[in-house]
Formats: structure tokens, sequence, C-alpha cells
């Protein structure tokens, strides 16, 4: 019996296909894979759970002498092709892990592969479908060279040239590798319902898979500072697209708790309206325009329809109904619990999202991803209905859950919609009430700057009337709202400073408040806030400082160059769904800040950032 627990959140490595994606273990478990899609139930969940609950071991048999004595791993040829290099007392191995770019069904593939001398190796696969709760069905397959696992729905078949036998409801294969032997093993998804596929060729489709990668990175235009992890940021946000839709998961995985062993865990399959314009950016930062278009035409559709229906997330397809509810079989990651599935923030009103919508079309307007009208009879019905609702208070742009107030970010972003929307009319001469739109604006302004600023404090706070600080603040100066040099803005990013620093000197979202919060326990540093912690200090000079904090933040990252949502201080460890897509976006937007060695508000040329 092999027992699994689940590693600490950056020891897993992330491969993908542009349907979904699983984490690789560095032992050589994959312990999270949902099929066919990122929001689908998981398969392997034994990353919330244990080896119970699927999980899927190829490495070195310790109990034969395969005891590892060191383990690398490094992306092939800089793409997502994964390679663990196991070396042991015998011998040297490496497992090739990948999923097939373009397969007719999704599939993922491990290749053993013998480096030197001869190593003894452990399969042993259990498949848990529904997360980690319905044991399914196993058969041979007719030509007995693999197996056939059905639940409901859902059939996995694995084909490997090595025996497999069954233990305990595991199906399992030992056996030797030598220098020079290649050993592969497909596992393919279908539905159970339909005929067996036809048989993949490994090696053919290992070779497809990294020219798909090879090719795409190839195209990156990046040529600022930092470019060796920009370019792997931006190849984890590839691996985060739906590529039938151009949505944008905020991170493959769901309930990777803020606080080891607390309840903030959350459901991130799904696509962020509040990552729109950052989006759009760090993309084209990359030269990728493509699928900037995509993630542009996604974000159209989903918020096409009624204006009072616009939600702060949705399906990688546009889906509505995300429906929130735990999976109380799952022990949790590291005893975090509940697992929660949906998220019961899409049905919250956070007004920062009407911002974030204006100005991601704003942006794709500006660099003629689209039309110059295409959209806009979409954009005048949001801002109309959001000049009827504008001073209502909200749950903000954290999601809380306490009960909704007039959170100051929340505000701005409503001045920020219909900011860029001016622009644009007085730029591209779109039909619209301008003179409505720019007495909104100045009325929203002039709130925000009376009810959202602490003069004893001498900084804006996290909603009216308060004396918290939001991190949020500091897009203050990004997106225009007052320059970086008004004393308010000074006051402010020092006031965050002073209050909103751990110990390391990264950014926390806010201090933690149960009443406004509506949910007990504390949380990490947000990674993301940090980065916007560089680009203020970029605004007001402070290049220092701006590098030593960026710099800090890479040390962050895992070997593979990957980012969770928050870094835990007091462990050292990554906490939050990973790897995190925020965390990534605004790595990217930063570095080519700091390249620029300036910042330019958002929707201005040449690189429009926030």
């Amino acid at each position: 019996m092999v027992t699994v627990t689940p590693l600490k959140i950056e020891d897993y490595g992330l491969i993908g296909d542009g349907r979904s994606c699983a984490l690789v273990g560095r032992n050589g478990s994959i312990d999270w894979l949902c099929w066919p899609r990122f929001d689908s139930p998981a398969c392997f969940a034994a990353l919330l759970g244990d080896g119970e609950n699927g999980h899927w071991q190829l490495a070195p048999d310790e109990e034969r002498g395969g005891t590892p004595v060191t383990v690398t791993r490094s992306y092939r040829n800089h793409g997502m092709v994964l390679e663990t290099v196991f070396e042991t007392h015998t011998g040297v191995v490496a497992v090739l892990d990948f999923m097939a770019v373009g397969a007719a069904e999704p599939t993922l593939i491990r290749i053993v592969e013998g480096r030197r001398g001869a190593v003894p190796i452990l399969n042993w696969l259990v498949l848990r479908f529904d997360y980690g709760l319905s044991v399914p069905w196993v058969t041979r397959l007719p030509d007995n060279m693999g197996i056939s696992a059905i639940a409901g729905p859902s059939r996995c078949v694995l084909r490997c040239p090595v025996a497999l036998h069954g233990e305990d409801r595991h199906t399992v294969s030992r056996f030797i590798v030598s220098e020079g032997d290649q050993v592969p093993f497909v596992l393919t998804y279908m539905d159970s319902h339909g005929a067996l596929s036809q048989p993949i060729d490994a090696q053919a489709a290992l070779h497809r898979t990294e020219q798909f990668w090879s090719d795409w990175i190839g195209r990156c235009t990046y040529q600022g500072e930092h470019a060796s992890i920009v370019r792997r940021s931006l190849l984890t946000l590839k691996a985060l697209i739906y590529q039938p839709t151009g949505g944008i998961v905020a991170a493959p995985t769901t309930s990777l708790p803020e606080e080891l062993g607390g309840g903030r865990n959350w459901d991130y399959r799904y696509c962020w309206l509040r990552d729109a314009s950052l989006t759009l950016i760090a993309i084209m930062a990359g030269g990728y325009f493509e699928e900037a278009m995509a993630w542009r035409d996604w974000l159209q559709a989903a918020v096409a329809g009624s204006p009072d229906q616009v939600q702060i997330m949705y399906g990688i397809a546009g889906e509505r109904l995300l429906n929130e509810w735990e999976a109380g079989w799952l022990a949790g990651y590291e005893g975090s619990k509940p697992v929660r599935v949906g998220n019961a923030a899409a049905g919250q009103l956070q007004l920062d999202v009407y911002g974030e919508a204006i100005a991601a079309l704003h942006v794709a307007r500006q660099t003629r991803l689209c039309a110059i009208t295409d959209g806009w009879r979409l954009q005048v019905g949001l801002l109309q209905h959001l000049a009827t609702i504008w001073k209502e208070p909200d749950e903000g742009m954290w999601e809380v859950r306490g009960g909704r107030r007039q959170f100051t970010v929340s505000k701005i972003s409503c001045w920020l919609a219909f900011d860029r929307a001016i622009r644009d009319v007085e730029k591209y001469g779109l039909e619209a009430p301008l003179e409505e739109w720019k007495a909104l604006r100045q009325d929203i302004h002039d709130t925000v700057c009376r009810e959202g600023f602490n003069a004893d404090k001498n900084s804006f706070v996290q909603y009216f009337g308060g004396t918290g600080l939001d991190a949020g603040l500091l897009l203050i100066p990004v997106v225009g709202f007052l320059p970086a040099d008004d004393p308010r803005v000074s006051g402010t990013v020092a006031a965050i400073e002073r209050e909103l620093l751990d110990e390391h000197g990264f950014v926390r979202r806010y201090l933690p408040d149960h009443v406004i919060e509506g949910v007990a326990g504390d949380e990490g540093a947000f990674i993301a806030c940090s980065f916007w912690l560089v680009n203020a200090y970029v605004a007001q000079g402070r290049m220092e400082e701006a590098h030593a904090l960026f710099n800090r933040l890479l040390a962050l990252c895992s070997d593979l160059g990957l980012l969770a949502e928050e870094y835990d201080a007091i462990t050292g460890r990554q906490v939050g769904n990973f790897p995190q897509a925020f965390s990534h976006l605004s790595l990217i937007n930063s570095a080519s800040i700091l390249s620029a060695g300036r910042i330019t508000t958002m929707g201005a040329a040449p690189l429009p950032v926030l």
C-alpha cells in the first residue's frame, strides 16, 4: 500500500493542454486533475485529502531499493513538458509528464526514461471520480495492454507496455528501467457510453506537444528585464486558458487554503472580470494578440445581456450558475476544511467589475483588438446601469461575506469606468451622453476624496468612514485617479507600508476583520498586492526600493517559476490556490514597468498598464 500525503504547494508542477491542468509533485505523484475541463470533477483529488481520493504515483520504488538521493525537475525546452529526474544508488531515471496538445480526447502521458544504470520503478494508479468519492469499475482492455475504469458518465483508459494488476482497488505495476529504456503510460478520458478510442503514440505526442509550446513561446516579443521569468509566467497563463472559449481561470485548483488549517478555502476554477484589463495588458506585453482577442471576445460575450445581471465571475464558457457546495468527504489540504466546489461570490454586487470590464474594452479598442464601435452599445448599457447604482454599498473587490459597505476602491473603479468611456468618446467620436458622464465622473471623484480619505491617518481608507487600509488603494496613481506626487497618494502609500507589510516586507490585502469579512481565520501576504507596491514605488521614483521588492517577490517563485495566491511569512510557504493567474499577471506587469522605468496610466500609449 502506498501512502500519499500532499506536498507543499510549491512542490507541485503544472502541466496542461488548453482544456484542463494537472499538478505533478516532485515525488512523482499526480495529486490533482479535473477532467475533461478545468471545472469538471476531479479524478485525482489527493491534494485535498489523501491517496484514497485519487492519485497517480510513478517514481523509483523505495521498497525495492529505489530511494532517490536527489530529485531535480525542469520544463523541457522551456515549454510545458515537465521532466523530473530521480537519482538513486543504482541509477538515474527521468519521468516526462505532459498533457497531449491537440489530442482528440483529453490525454495525460507519462514516459519513464532510463538515463543510467537500472532503477526499480513503481506505478501506482488510484482513480477516484467525483472529487475522490466514486470508485470506478476496472476491467482489462481486450488486447490486455491496459485497463478501463468507469464510474457513471466517465471513463479513463490507461494503456502501457508493462503488466498491471489490482491491489485493494488500486492499479499497480512494478518493473525495472535500464539505461536507454523508454516506458510510456497513456491515460485518456472519454465518455463511458462511447467506444474505445484508438491508442496514441506517446513519442509522437511528445514531439507534437513540445513543438507546440516551443513555437508558442518562440513568438514572445517581450525584451525587457527578467525575460526568463516573464516567459514562464506567460506560459503559465497560456496553460490556464480554456482554448475553446478564450476564458482564463484564476487558478486550476479549489480550496487550497489562504491559512493552513483554516477555512478560507475557495474555488478559483472560474474567470474573474477583475482580472480583465490586467490580463489583456500582460498577454499583449508578450506579443500574444490572438490570445488577447480571444479573452476580449470571451469578456464581451460573458457580460452581454441585461446590465443589472453582470457578475464578478463566470464559468470558462460564460456559465453564470456557479452554485457553491461542500465536498464533506475530503479532509482538506493539511486539514483545511471545508473543501468548496462552486463560488457563492458570483452572486455578489461588486462595483469594481464595471470599471474592470469597461477598462478592458477600452484597452482592446485602443490597441485595435477590435473595431472602434464593436461592443459600444453594450458598454453604454453597462454605464447607464452603473450610473444608477454607483452610490450603493457592495461586497468590494475582496468579496467579503460580512455585508455590504461603501468600499473606496469600488467607487474608484466606478470613476475608472466613466473615465475610460469618456476617453473613447472624445477620441473616436462615439455616441454617448458625454456631459452627463463627465458630471458623474466628477461627482464620484469628489465623493471618494471627501468620504474615502481619513485626514487623521493622512490616507485613503478601506471604506467610507472607516480607519482600516486596503492594498487596492495602491492602484490610485496607476489608474490615474490622482497623480503619484499628490500628498494624499504619498500618505496612502506610507500608511500601507506602516500597517500592511509583513515581517518580510510583503503586502497584506488588509488587516483581518472578521465582522467585515464574514469568515474567521487569517491569511498570508497577497502576492499581487506586493507587485502593486512595486508599481507604486516606480510611480514615486523610488526605483531602488522597487527593484529590491521585485527581487524578493521573485525569490518566492518555486523552482519551476510558479506562484500561488499568497505567501505565509510564518511558515515560509506559498498558500492559496496554485498557480494563481493574478500573481503571474502582476509579475509580468511589474517587470514591464520596471523595464520601462515609469508608470503609464492605463489606456495610454505605448503600453497600457494597470
